[in-house]
């Protein structure tokens, strides 16, 4: 994504590597004397959110969890607790199409390791019976979560960076700064303020824009997988796997979702690219806050069509460069 300031006074950036991408905060310098410090402290509130959630620490709340929920139930705090709560509440509303035990699925297709491979049949179906969100128990008096059986795994990373931005956030309006974008890598960004303009990159033509929309205290979430995925006898593997049948999803290029938080806009970017075309056009008919720009391949004229759902025409202009 590219974006730029819906004034003329220049933005200051700020910026740091977390969760293994850039994070970045920017705001109109002239503005807000105090921005700096108050975007140094949200990104640390960020970091903090990497230690709880990357499977990548080891030393991470998620890896304790991982590790013995499915023994006693474990504690968590309610930060925590509501997230996987939300998270279920996805899961459940958009028929299992995104869902945060999905991790069993991701190792064996290879893309833990950043390494694609095809499993067998019984990999997929062994994998398959520890991926299911109704296999989480939430006790909302005691706070507490625990596995089903042993062998389900927790992965944010569905999540993880919507869910930093809008907790992170909170650090710069505290401190007084209301206007401002926050991004975490390439696909996902938090507006703050009205006028906010977000290039939508383009699917095919690296460095080319499709669309660009306006945010007006809105969050933008793209799920694609340009970046990760592998070939195999002539075929495409996305790392984006259906965790319903336990296969790569298939039939779409890109999704970009404007929702009204970080953590909706990327669990929904999620789901509506396993979805498809029609199953996200019916959620966007029940759900008037939540827009979809899609792509989707046309192999017989090696290009793609666009489909939205949701956007009023003020808020999307297509770029004539298809």
């Amino acid at each position: 994504m590219t974006w730029r300031t819906p004034e003329e006074s220049a933005l200051l950036t700020v910026s740091r590597k977390i969760m293994n991408d850039e994070f970045e905060v920017m705001f109109p310098r002239l503005d807000f004397p105090q921005g700096t410090k108050a975007a140094l402290d949200a990104l640390d509130e960020a970091e903090r959110l990497e230690q709880v959630l990357s499977i990548f620490r080891f030393d991470s709340r998620i890896q304790y969890i991982n590790l013995t929920a499915h023994e006693t139930p474990i504690r968590i705090d309610d930060e925590l607790f509501d997230l996987m709560a939300l998270c279920v509440k996805f899961a459940e509303t958009t028929k299992g199409a995104v869902d945060i035990t999905s991790t069993p699925l991701w190792k064996i297709w290879g893309f833990a390791k950043r390494k694609g491979q095809i499993p067998n049949t019984a990999e997929i179906e062994t994998a398959l019976a520890n991926v299911d969100y109704r296999l989480l128990e939430l006790n909302s008096e005691t706070k507490t979560v625990r596995f089903k059986k042993k062998g389900v795994e927790l992965n944010f990373g569905c999540v993880g960076k919507g869910f930093a931005l809008d907790i992170a956030a909170r650090k710069l309006l505290e401190q007084g700064v209301d206007r401002f974008l926050f991004q975490g890598g390439l696909s996902s960004v938090l507006a703050v303020g009205s006028g906010w303009k977000i290039g939508v990159a383009h699917p095919m033509r690296p460095g080319k824009r499709l669309a660009e929309l306006t945010l007006d205290n809105e969050a933008v979430a793209t799920s694609g997988s340009q970046k990760q995925f592998f070939r195999y006898k002539g075929r495409y593997y996305s790392h984006l796997i259906d965790p319903r049948t336990g296969q790569p999803a298939e039939g779409v290029l890109a999704v970009t979702v404007l929702a009204p938080t970080g953590t909706q806009a990327e669990l929904l970017s999620t789901a509506f690219f396993i979805l498809g075309a029609e199953q996200t056009k019916e959620y966007c008919k029940k759900n008037p806050e939540i827009a979809v720009l899609m792509t989707i391949p046309v192999p017989q004229k090696a290009g793609f069509e666009i489909r939205s759902f949701g956007f009023d025409n003020e808020k999307i202009h297509f770029i004539d460069d298809k």
